[in-house]
């Protein structure tokens, strides 16, 4: 399989939109007439140019592959695409910034998602969108269709679903399960954070982070950091600092709680800014340039959420010396696709039975790496089309798989 940029818009097409007599949204929108026929195709990888090719591909060629596989289960992986694609699994909850828009429109997002995959990590992708939401039905659809694939990526599925999926997904699967919404963006966001402590002559126990947003992302990059070494980190909901004196917490933020905030602050998103190192942002909302201002001299702002970051780069750089955004039209890109393309091209590589923390942090330094001596404080993460990301990642989590003794290969 091949995923590639399409246009197959036929005359039928435009022959309906004239006979409705609505113009074509295409006629004057690009986003539209990109996705005119949706943005991939299936192609063969080998011919079918005659009787013999035939008889080679389909049947009887066919039967002793599979006879081959069902006595040597393992062969599938050599003699299928099995080890080479991944399922990008949604049940369209929480898309981008759209929220639960449905199946059918989170589509476009899963297509675009298959295409970076292949376009960054070589790793052919399948959107698959399930016309369902409860946690029980998505685990048992996605372990039934799991013989197809050799690892399954979980996108744009609420909070605090998201979390028990891939635990009972992994738990039940031999293949690779990764939501990317939380542990993409922790490998990207500490990549960048290594980097700006670099800069400023710090270590990761040196500085302080609080982060606003305790949903899918905002815990995975809490869990990331404190594996990774971070002095202290606090994460803020709409009620304040998750911390362990509150009473209405959910288990997700009590198991939170019980990792973060050594500090022991409470209180508001503000408060808990003061002489803070550094701010991480994946909520949306906006922080007032007050407690922006409040933040230790020489602090990260790492304003994450789009299209509008809860700080704006303006705003920020008048107190931060590194800033940061989710956005492509300012500096330092904390971009998912700097990270996932890579780390399922080397767990692919080795057949890997997980994505452990030890490969997840291990991409994050390997992100760091590519940029070197060429640090500064407009570049402490690498550009997507960096030809030297995906195979630094890949390298990088193949070994970590390896060393941690989930590879298969």
């Amino acid at each position: 399989m091949a995923a590639e940029i399409v246009n197959p818009r036929s005359d039928n097409d435009a022959g309906a939109e004239q006979e409705s007599g609505a113009e074509p949204l295409d006629s004057f929108d690009p986003a539209f007439a990109l996705h005119r026929g949706g943005k991939m195709a299936v192609q063969a990888t080998v011919p079918v140019r005659d009787k013999e090719d035939l008889s080679l591909a389909y049947t009887p060629g066919v039967a002793k592959v599979c006879s081959a596989i069902a006595e040597q289960p393992d062969l599938v992986h050599d003699y299928t695409w099995k080890s080479s694609v991944v399922a990008v699994v949604t049940d369209g909850t929480a898309v981008l910034g759209l929220g639960d828009i449905g199946p059918e429109a989170s589509l476009p997002v899963m297509e675009g998602k298959a295409i970076l995959f292949k376009q960054f990590g070589g790793v052919d992708a399948v959107p698959i969108a399930l016309n369902c939401t409860d946690t029980d039905d998505i685990v048992e659809t996605v372990v039934r269709l799991a013989p197809s694939f050799g690892g399954v990526n979980l996108e744009d599925i609420s909070a605090p679903r998201c979390f028990e999926i891939e635990r009972r997904l992994q738990e039940r699967l031999d293949i690779p399960v990764f939501h990317d919404d939380q542990h993409g963006t922790a490998v990207v966001t500490l990549a960048a954070l290594r980097n700006a402590a670099r800069l400023s002559g710090r270590t990761l126990g040196e500085l302080r982070a609080v982060i606003s947003g305790a949903g899918a992302a905002g815990v995975a990059i809490a869990r990331m950091l404190v594996e990774a070494g971070i002095g202290d980190v606090a994460v803020t909901d709409r009620k304040g600092v998750v911390s362990a004196d509150r009473d209405d917490l959910t288990p997700v933020k009590q198991e939170l709680a019980g990792f973060t905030n050594k500090g022991g602050l409470s209180g508001s998103l503000e408060a808990a800014l003061s002489g803070a190192d550094v701010f991480i942002g994946v909520s949306g909302g906006t922080v007032p340039e007050p407690a922006v201002a409040s933040m230790a001299e020489g602090a990260f702002v790492f304003a994450m959420a789009n299209p509008n970051p809860e700080v704006h780069p303006e705003v920020a750089h008048k107190y931060a010396a590194v800033v940061a955004t989710g956005r492509s039209d300012f500096p330092n890109q904390i971009n998912n696709v700097l990270a996932f393309p890579g780390i399922f091209a080397g767990a692919l590589q080795v057949r890997a039975s997980r994505i452990t923390e030890g490969m997840k942090l291990a991409a994050a330094e390997a992100l760091a790496s590519v940029v070197g001596d060429d640090l500064a404080a407009d570049y402490v993460i690498p550009s997507p089309f960096d030809e030297r990301v995906a195979p630094a990642v890949t390298a990088a989590v193949a070994a970590a798989a390896r060393a941690e003794g989930v590879a298969r290969r």
